[in-house]
């Protein structure tokens, strides 16, 4: 089922990729320059995104640091000042470190909170009115299966991608009737910098590319859920609904805990 107005063609279409100087939103970036759609990237490396421009004319880049929200707001004007309301924002940067309870780090917990989360509330701070205003646009949220339910390493990375889940949940609802497509994305284990960091085998590991080919085919078909690969996302949004006692003792099982 549709719950989004279809995507029917990229050509000259503006979108905005939050995070792409590497993994997921670089192969975005790539992919829909390759379809012709004007291709706006961000991220903190400059040198990747002036990298990216060079090999796609007509792309531009504009560094940001999610982290700051002045350095947000700073670029979000500069863009819309030059060429107006993006009409697809996505917010592909993310921070990702294994974290368990006895290890506990509060800074690594905020850092997580501030580059996940907090930097898509600055930035809905600024879009939401515009698109609200031209009343069109599409918002799209990448979040993970680590958000489904708490597991063990994620300490300070799945309670962020929980809150992007219920957000996209919540902006869908409000925002549906309003013109405005959302979108939330919800990847298994992409081959990426951040996964890099484990030091456990990841189930249906696969690559930035492949994620990317599924994102736009979700958001071409109209999707408001892109969840892939399925066969692991199924399995993991199974466990969404078990009782915790079964759920606990299926993941100490699974885990070796």
């Amino acid at each position: 089922m549709n719950l989004n107005p279809p995507i029917t063609q990229w050509q000259n279409r503006r979108v905005w990729l939050i995070g792409a100087s590497s993994g997921i939103g670089l192969a975005l970036a790539e992919k829909l320059a390759a379809q012709k759609a004007n291709v706006i990237v961000s991220a903190r490396n400059r040198e990747a995104l002036d990298a990216f421009v060079a090999k796609h004319p007509g792309s531009q880049a504009l560094p940001l640091d999610v982290s700051h929200p002045e350095s947000l707001a700073q670029a979000f004007d500069t863009l819309y000042n030059t060429t107006g309301c993006p009409d697809l924002v996505c917010y592909c940067a993310g921070h990702y470190k294994p974290l368990r309870a006895p290890e506990y780090d509060l800074e690594e917990m905020l850092r997580h909170q501030q580059i996940n989360v907090t930097g898509l509330l600055y930035l809905l701070d600024r879009l939401l009115p515009l698109m609200l205003e031209q009343g069109r646009g599409h918002i799209s949220l990448i979040s993970s299966v680590a958000g489904f339910r708490g597991l063990p390493k994620s300490l300070a990375y799945g309670p962020t991608k929980a809150a992007l889940i219920n957000l996209a949940e919540c902006l869908y609802l409000d925002l549906h009737d309003r013109g405005l497509g959302i979108s939330l994305i919800n990847p298994g284990f992409v081959q990426t910098p951040l996964t890099a960091r484990n030091d456990f085998a990841m189930p249906a590991l696969i690559t930035p590319d492949q994620a990317a080919d599924h994102i736009i085919a979700g958001w071409e078909r109209g999707r408001f859920h892109i969840d892939f690969p399925k066969k692991f996302t199924l399995f993991m949004r199974l466990l969404r609904i078990l009782p915790y006692p079964l759920y606990f003792w299926l993941v100490r099982k699974i885990t070796g805990l």
